[in-house]
């Protein structure tokens, strides 16, 4: 990873223009899933494709695979965090997303899970403390905002 070039970005997710922070957003995910190389974001594109189809099984098959072979691949993580979320499985969905940011701390999208996880075990707390995290690193996401809000909200 150019280092040089995601700490440009990172700063321009704090940037008043909306356009500059809509664009590094897209380039840090972009650098994200490409940092293995083709075939492994093929392999991510493969188990949305199946996730996508109802194919859950085979969708975590192929992103379990993945994690074992490039453990330090810290998209493949977050997209099996995702899978896990979606399929209510929190628990190994904030595992996954604690991985991911070991591996890229300032994975703003695993901070955002991993809030959102907290927050369906009724975690408030912990799912608060995730999105002001992720707010740390991209200001401007309302809808990090509004979850804290709701969050807060919650523990009232």
């Amino acid at each position: 990873m150019n280092q040089n070039l995601v700490d440009k970005l990172l700063l321009d997710l704090k940037n008043s223009e909306p356009n500059i922070r809509e664009r590094a957003t897209r380039q840090l995910w972009s650098i994200w899933f490409w940092q293995k190389g083709k075939i492994p974001l093929e392999q991510i594109e493969e188990s949305e494709r199946l996730l996508a189809e109802g194919n859950v099984a085979a969708a975590t098959s192929i992103l379990d695979d993945l994690v074992d072979a490039l453990p330090d691949f810290a998209e493949a993580w977050n997209r099996r965090a995702v899978l896990r979320f979606m399929t209510q499985n929190y628990d190994r969905a904030i595992a996954d997303c604690e991985r991911v940011l070991e591996l890229n701390p300032v994975h703003f999208g695993a901070l955002h899970g991993l809030g959102m996880c907290h927050a369906a075990l009724g975690n408030y707390s912990a799912a608060i403390r995730a999105f002001r995290g992720a707010l740390e690193i991209q200001p401007h996401a309302i809808e990090n905002q509004r979850l804290i809000l709701e969050c807060t909200a919650r523990l009232s």
